[in-house]
């Protein structure tokens, strides 16, 4: 059943939304990464690190609904149920418990790093068949690198 019909093409289409879709997993995954942490972040740098991960969720949420919205505008469903995300996220899963402040900054460089990575090929990947998305995806990585600087700034 098609609600929405895309202007591209079938193939061009595919690449397009598993890049989408592999984007908003992703994006999902490093919020609740992200909010995990922010709950059970503990040590002297405890709030400065517990207002930064708030920033970096804002970041992952804001841009998971942009992400979507371009998959829904090109006639795709986009999926972001907990099953989904929890098989297809690129981020290491995130130590119960409290986390120690240094700790936490370092799974942060980590799991922005590996979004990143992801994200670059996503760019590499859409350029031909849809500048559009390959536009969003250049945007995003641009904010999760300044994220991930702030984050290794820290860690040094």
């Amino acid at each position: 059943m098609y609600v929405v019909k895309s202007p591209l093409s079938d193939a061009d289409l595919k690449t397009v939304s598993e890049a989408l879709q592999g984007a908003l997993v992703d994006l999902v995954d490093l919020a609740l990464v992200a909010k995990q942490i922010h709950w059970n972040v503990v040590g002297p740098r405890f709030r400065s690190i517990h207002l930064q991960l708030d920033e970096v969720v804002d970041s992952a949420r804001a841009h998971s609904d942009t992400v979507a919205e371009r998959a829904s505008a090109l006639g795709v469903p986009p999926d972001g149920r907990a099953a989904t995300v929890a098989s297809g996220s690129g981020i290491k899963t995130t130590p119960a418990g409290w986390i120690k402040d240094t700790d936490a900054v370092g799974t942060m460089v980590e799991a922005l790093g590996a979004v990143i990575t992801r994200m670059r090929e996503r760019v590499n990947g859409t350029g031909e068949a849809d500048p559009v998305s390959q536009d969003i995806f250049i945007g995003i990585t641009a904010d999760l690198e300044k994220h991930h600087w702030m984050f290794q700034a820290e860690h040094a």
